[in-house]
């Protein structure tokens, strides 16, 4: 009987014990428990919220890329446009310049022509005049002799 009375002490002692455990310590455990699953549910539920704004993100920032690209494209586009026409119109304004300078070039020589034939007659006359003195070895008037060369200049 030593044994039942044991037996029994000790299955009175574990029923208060697991009543002790149900009335004080099972509530708290299973609140925590609860309160736990709640916070991983949260935290599950706030990492899909990160995740699709993450992807929303994502997707934006190539959106705003993408249009950053386009308009640097039309930026380059149309700096190239400018470029190649300030070219053109260099050279379309080296042409009128170089023409300009080769008219003025063609007026000076022309000039210059000009002044040469000038003197170039005016030396002829003076040597004509200077060939026929000796030739008459006599002297000419100098009066007479200038209307004879400007007479001379005209008809050259």
């Amino acid at each position: 009987m030593f044994n039942l009375a044991t037996f029994i002490g000790q299955s009175i002692v574990f029923v208060i014990f697991v009543g002790i455990c149900v009335k004080f310590i099972w509530p708290p455990a299973i609140n925590a428990m609860r309160a736990r699953q709640q916070r991983i549910a949260e935290g599950l539920e706030n990492a899909e919220k990160a995740e699709r704004a993450l992807a929303e993100s994502n997707e934006e920032a190539e959106n705003v890329l993408r249009n950053a690209r386009a308009e640097g494209q039309k930026i380059i586009d149309a700096a190239r446009k400018q470029g190649a026409s300030m070219i053109e119109d260099a050279k379309a304004e080296a042409r009128l310049e170089g023409e300009r300078i080769l008219e003025a070039a063609r007026a000076e020589v022309s000039q210059e022509s000009n002044r040469a034939r000038e003197l170039l007659r005016n030396d002829v006359a003076t040597l004509a005049v200077a060939g026929a003195e000796r030739i008459l070895e006599s002297d000419i008037d100098r009066g007479k002799h200038a209307e004879l060369l400007d007479q001379l200049v005209k008809e050259l």
